[in-house]
């Protein structure tokens, strides 16, 4: 099977290649907007900026690969909230560029998408939950979603929650990594008690979309952590695995923050769907801090 990876230089990109280049019955095309993040070991690696229909469908057609999974797409909520164009460029208007030439040549498409879809006044929900996003990057997310529901190709949706985990090259933080260094170096943090999610580790991801290209499952899927946590919980949590100072951590909630983008306030997901249809079965949330351990011992 041929795959085509966009984003392949971000979190879940550098975990998916790693996860397909050991895999010998596929044949793998990583694709970035940039020079590679790690060293092409087995398979090819193509420049691609999926904002450029023009590059969208040169690889595509040239290439013609059995399945496209796109992991790439604008994700600070706050930068889409005050960079619109620019976040609807990356989150839309590049999958309709995708689902073209996916069309064209053939191709199942596996796009990822987010939790942030939907306003949050419901917890652990459903791939039948009704979307209603509170922010702009929610809006764009639901938007490619649209894009892909609407057009007559093969796919996959799959949608996910706080991905955290470490790259090879450190390029990329999330809410373990900020508290563990902050913890670290001795900082006190405010960590919000009121926003609860199913965080997921990148590797877990990365096998959802590996199982979905495998079976060229059709349809929504939720590919989630299965711990329902709150972001202070997890902060503690992290705190206890790492033996560091938790009174540094301080309980607080999200009225005391201002920023650019509303959040949602509880978007847990139930993966019932995923684990009877893909045979998806995440770590749970201390299990993934001991994948992440392991992998900061070596780098």
């Amino acid at each position: 099977m041929k795959i085509l990876v966009t984003g392949s230089n971000g979190l879940l990109g550098q975990k998916l290649t790693e996860l397909l280049e050991n895999d010998q019955s596929v044949e793998l095309i990583s694709t970035a907007s940039r020079p590679a993040a790690l060293p092409i070991n087995r398979g090819k690696f193509s420049l691609l900026d999926i904002t450029d229909a023009a590059a969208v469908d040169s690889i595509v057609d040239e290439l013609k690969p059995d399945v496209i999974i796109n992991t790439a797409a604008m994700t600070q909520v706050d930068q889409c909230e005050t960079q619109r164009e620019a976040c609807w460029m990356a989150n839309v208007t590049a999958v309709e560029y995708l689902v073209k030439a996916a069309k064209r040549n053939n191709a199942h498409l596996i796009h990822v998408s987010t939790d942030f879809i939907f306003d949050g006044t419901k917890e652990l929900l459903d791939e039948n939950a009704v979307p209603n996003p509170v922010n702009f990057y929610g809006n764009s997310k639901l938007a490619g979603e649209k894009v892909i529901l609407e057009s007559d190709i093969s796919w996959s949706i799959l949608r996910t929650v706080l991905v955290f985990g470490v790259t090879r090259d450190m390029s990329r933080s999330n809410i373990v990594l900020w508290v563990k260094k902050s913890l670290e170096q001795g900082k006190t943090i405010q960590v919000v008690n009121d926003q609860w999610r199913t965080p997921t580790l990148a590797e877990d991801l990365a096998m959802g979309c590996y199982l979905a290209a495998q079976k060229k499952a059709k349809g929504i899927y939720n590919i989630s952590g299965k711990d329902y946590l709150s972001a202070y919980d997890i902060a503690i949590c992290t705190a206890e695995f790492f033996k560091l100072d938790k009174s540094l951590i301080k309980e607080t909630d999200s009225t005391k923050f201002t920023q650019p983008a509303r959040r949602p306030p509880r978007t847990g997901f139930i993966i019932d769907k995923a684990r009877k249809e893909l045979g998806y079965e995440p770590h749970s949330f201390k299990e993934g801090l001991s994948v992440l351990a392991s992998q900061l011992e070596r780098a």
